[in-house]
């Protein structure tokens, strides 16, 4: 018999030991706001209420304290009907809880930090080859709470955080005007009318789209190999980040951007690029670029083509990525930066797409 207790008191404690070991690679900006986020989460309380300043304080020291006895621990084997199971053996305990309408996941993220969570199943389907399994409930997770992640052929798309990140675009929209694109996607839902109801169908069509982003990260890993992880485990932190932002160009444009203009999805279209910043941006400014023309005219011609130049232009520059690593090891993360500086082009495009 499943000891459901026991399942989410052994899943938050390796998400505490996870939490413990990597907490302290986040600027401390970024730290406080995560574990602003973390206290709403651990104490239920709804979106929309202010956190009260002196009890945040009080717990995050707690919880700082509690972190130090565990960071040298060793990861608890998660309990099963059957037997104990090592903690990152996801499918072999999914197959225990998904008949009883859960799901688990464990795998690594960025900077390789583990990542554990367990939440309520709301759906389990197949797409492009691919285990899906949504969830809405949380009963388990770490400090750092991504609302999609791809572990092996396994998607998982975490609706609880998926919301809390809309949620906090939301409140974007308050200070930073300048978004236009995210101005038009939450222009489409009724927000200040009924914001739980138009909260939850913004939910309902953006985690579609995570599917459809982590189902192109798929077909990504497919056409690259296992060696594309080896090499990220290698890199460091800014080649890293840059990588992933490769992988993330060619997710997009062989799966988010077309099957979104297939969909006629154009308020999920404008929600994605009010969300493409960073890395992604900097070395594809042309993206950028076709979505302002689909922006300000409507038509999706060039957004259809340069996702299409983007797919093979960007899967070339990943396998010319392996090659740099394969020939150089340790010595290719200098070449691969100058490689990818190269490939983005991005000082003219860039200029003219910004305030897309």
């Amino acid at each position: 018999m499943l000891n459901f207790g026991q399942l989410v008191h052994t899943v938050q404690h390796n998400c505490h030991i996870s939490d413990a070991r990597y907490a302290g690679e986040f600027t401390l900006c970024v730290y406080l706001l995560k574990m602003r986020e973390y206290y709403r989460w651990e104490h239920e309380l709804p979106l929309t209420r202010e956190l009260p300043r002196h009890d945040v304080g009080s717990w995050l020291q707690e919880r700082e304290q509690l972190w130090e006895g565990l960071e040298s621990q060793t990861f608890a084997l998660v309990p099963l009907p059957t037997g104990p199971v090592d903690p990152f053996q996801s499918e072999t305990i999914n197959a225990a809880l998904v008949p009883h309408g859960y799901a688990y996941s464990a795998g690594y993220g960025r900077f390789h930090k583990p990542h554990f969570f367990l939440g309520r199943l709301v759906r389990n389907e197949v797409r492009d080859g691919c285990n899906v399994y949504v969830t809405a409930c949380e009963y388990a997770r770490d400090l750092e709470a991504p609302p999609a992640m791809l572990q092996g052929n396994n998607i998982f798309v975490r609706q609880e955080s998926v919301r809390r990140f809309l949620w906090e675009k939301i409140e974007e929209r308050h200070w930073n005007r300048n978004n236009r694109a995210l101005e038009t996607a939450l222009a489409a839902y009724d927000l200040s009318h009924d914001l739980e109801r138009e909260l939850t169908r913004l939910t309902e069509a953006e985690t579609e789209t995570m599917v459809l982003h982590e189902t192109g990260e798929a077909i990504a890993g497919r056409a690259l190999g296992k060696a594309w992880e080896e090499m990220l485990l290698a890199l460091p932190r800014r080649t890293e980040i840059m990588a992933r932002a490769v992988r993330d160009l060619v997710a997009d444009c062989v799966s988010t951007i077309p099957r979104l203009i297939d969909s006629g999805a154009r308020p999920s279209l404008h929600f994605l690029f009010g969300n493409f910043s960073g890395m992604r941006r900097q070395l594809f400014p042309e993206l950028l670029a076709a979505y302002r023309e689909f922006a300000e005219h409507g038509s999706t011609c060039a957004l259809r083509s340069a996702a299409r130049d983007g797919e093979q232009r960007w899967l070339e520059t990943a396998r010319q990525m392996l090659d740099l690593f394969a020939a150089h090891g340790e010595d290719a993360p200098p070449r691969i930066e100058a490689l990818l500086e190269s490939a983005g082009n991005c000082s003219g495009t860039e200029t003219k797409a910004r305030h897309a």
